[in-house]
C-alpha cells in the first residue's frame, strides 16, 4: 500500500504542477523483479487513487487492477527493461519543455551546472506515433545513458532511482525549459566554457554516477581553424529578423536556426535580406495562406 500511496502523491504533483491537463501523461515504479505499478490509461492524474493503479509485468501484461493499460506502457517497459538502476519513469506534458521539443530543439546545451550534475544531457527524440513501437524506438539511442528524454510533438520522459527522483528530475528539467525560453527572449543563452563543463562533467560521474556526454558540444564550441571560440555580437537580432528567421526554418532552410537570436558574427554584415521566392511558396503551402 504504501508504494500506491507514493504513486499517487505525485500523480497529484504532475497535475497541480501543470506538467499534464486532462488525462495525459503516465507515472510508474517498479515493485520488484517481475511487477511494475503503473498509472491506468484515460485517468486524470489529479484524481487518481490508490486502487486505480495497475501491476503489470514486464511485457505489459496486467496482472492486476480493473483499468486499461496505457499504449506508452511501452515507454517505461524500455527503460525498466535497459537499466536496472532504473526505478520510476514519469512521462508528462509540461509545457516549455514540450515547448522546445516541438519546435525541435534539445536542451543538451550545458547552461545550468545543477541540471549537467543532476540530470545530465537531455536529448530531443524524433517523432514517433502514440501507441505503436515508433515512441520507444525513438528513445533507444539515447536510453543507455540519459535521465530525461525530450519527444518531438509530444512531451518528456524522465527516469529516476525512485519516483522521488524521476518526479524531481521532470521538476528541474520544465524549470531549465523555462528559463531558457525567457534568456532567449531577452537576447541570448550564455552557455558554460569548456573547462567548466569538463569540472562538471567529472563531479556528475563521480558523486551522481551521470554518465558525462557534453563532449561533443565542447568540441563543436571551437573554431575548426583557429580553435578559438566564434565571437558574436552583443546586439541581438531585431525582431523582424528573428520572425524572419523561423519562417525559413519552417520553409526547411536546415542553415537557419529560428531561436538563435544572437548568433550573427561580430564581423557580418547586415543587411536587408528578403526571402526567396520558393521558400515563400513552400510557406504558402505549409500554412495554406
Amino acid at each position: 500500500m504504501e508504494e500506491r500511496l507514493k504513486l499517487v502523491k505525485f500523480c497529484h504533483k504532475v497535475y497541480e504542477k501543470g506538467f499534464v491537463s486532462a488525462t495525459d501523461g503516465n507515472l510508474s515504479l517498479r515493485l520488484d523483479s517481475h511487477r511494475i505499478l503503473i498509472t491506468p490509461s484515460g485517468k486524470n492524474k489529479g484524481e487518481v487513487l490508490p486502487e486505480d493503479l495497475l501491476v503489470i509485468d514486464y511485457s505489459g501484461n496486467k496482472l492486476q487492477g480493473k483499468g486499461k493499460v496505457t499504449t506508452e506502457a511501452k515507454i517505461h517497459l524500455l527503460a525498466y527493461n535497459s537499466r536496472p538502476e532504473v526505478n520510476a519513469v514519469v512521462h508528462c506534458h509540461p509545457v516549455y519543455a514540450t515547448a522546445f521539443a516541438t519546435a525541435g530543439i534539445d536542451l543538451s546545451q550545458p547552461v545550468f551546472p545543477e541540471v549537467i550534475l543532476s540530470i545530465g544531457e537531455i536529448p530531443l527524440c524524433k517523432y514517433g506515433t502514440p501507441s505503436t513501437d515508433e515512441l520507444p524506438d525513438s528513445m533507444k539511442p539515447y536510453i543507455n545513458y540519459a535521465w530525461a528524454f525530450l519527444l518531438q510533438n509530444h512531451g518528456a520522459v524522465t527516469l529516476g532511482s525512485s519516483i522521488e527522483d524521476a518526479y524531481y528530475k521532470m521538476e528541474k528539467l520544465e524549470h531549465a525549459a523555462q528559463t531558457i525560453f525567457i534568456a532567449k527572449v531577452l537576447g541570448g543563452v550564455n552557455t558554460l566554457s569548456e573547462e567548466n563543463v569538463t569540472k562538471l562533467l567529472e563531479i556528475a560521474e563521480r558523486t551522481y554516477g551521470i554518465k558525462p556526454r557534453f563532449g561533443k558540444y565542447a568540441e563543436s564550441a571551437l573554431s575548426p581553424e583557429n580553435s578559438e571560440p566564434r565571437k558574436v555580437s552583443s546586439e541581438p537580432l531585431s525582431y523582424t529578423e528573428i520572425i524572419e528567421n523561423r519562417l525559413k526554418s519552417r520553409a526547411g532552410n536546415p542553415k537557419v536556426n529560428p531561436f538563435d537570436v544572437r548568433s550573427r558574427s561580430v564581423n557580418e554584415k547586415v543587411e536587408n535580406r528578403k526571402l526567396a521566392i520558393d521558400e515563400i511558396n513552400k510557406i504558402i503551402k505549409e500554412f495554406k495562406f
